[in-house]
């Protein structure tokens, strides 16, 4: 079976290049979560892992290599785990497979390192401009670090109703996300105010 997988950071990212060609696939998995984290924990990276144990795909196509982590450890770790179930990677921006004549292609493993380096590397350039920006904003007296009428700071409130942002990150609508995390709607509406401005 061939399949694809598709990640996005945001509710509100647009997948319309990921999914151009998903009707070439017997399956996508598409997962609404920080890249940040691992791939082994996202609910669809799960489901994904779970039918490759089965021995139920055979090829696994991806937009870019960063669709897979941030990390280039788990980056790679993901390209093992595939090449270890002869699992077919195919990266769409760079054309290359994982596999070439029945056998690991050594050249994919090199540049999906360097690839996958380069990701990692933005994104710490992404958090060191986010600090940079902060600490000057505190030299300006400007920086608001604790959330608009509370106590708490965005990290805090988002700790706090961690279910909220969990069901959002799954897919889950706004009024669906507060049903099953037991809070009003406002309180949905605000988590996922607070992940938007946090890059969640």
């Amino acid at each position: 079976m061939k399949v694809k997988y598709i990640r996005v950071s945001t509710q509100e990212q647009n997948t319309a290049r990921q999914k151009k060609n998903e009707s070439e696939f017997d399956r996508v998995y598409m997962d609404k979560i920080s890249g940040a984290i691992p791939f082994f924990d996202r609910p669809q990276g799960k489901k994904l892992v779970e039918a490759i144990n089965n021995n139920k795909i055979d090829e696994v196509h991806v937009s870019s290599i960063d669709r897979l982590g941030r990390s280039i450890l788990d980056v790679l770790t993901v390209c093992e785990f595939f090449t270890n179930n002869n699992v077919n990677l195919h990266v769409e921006n760079i054309g290359m497979d994982s596999i070439a004549n029945e056998k690991p292609n050594p050249i994919f493993k090199m540049i999906v390192s360097v690839l996958g380096n380069v990701a990692e590397m933005e994104r710490e350039n992404m958090l060191e401009r986010q600090r940079q920006g902060i600490e000057i904003a505190k030299a300006k007296g400007v920086y608001k670090g604790r959330l608009y009428g509370s106590k708490m700071t965005s990290e805090e409130f988002l700790s706090k109703y961690k279910k909220v942002a969990n069901e959002l990150n799954n897919g889950e609508s706004l009024r669906r996300a507060a049903a099953l995390a037991g809070v009003s709607l406002g309180v949905a509406q605000r988590v996922k105010r607070v992940m938007q401005e946090q890059n969640i």
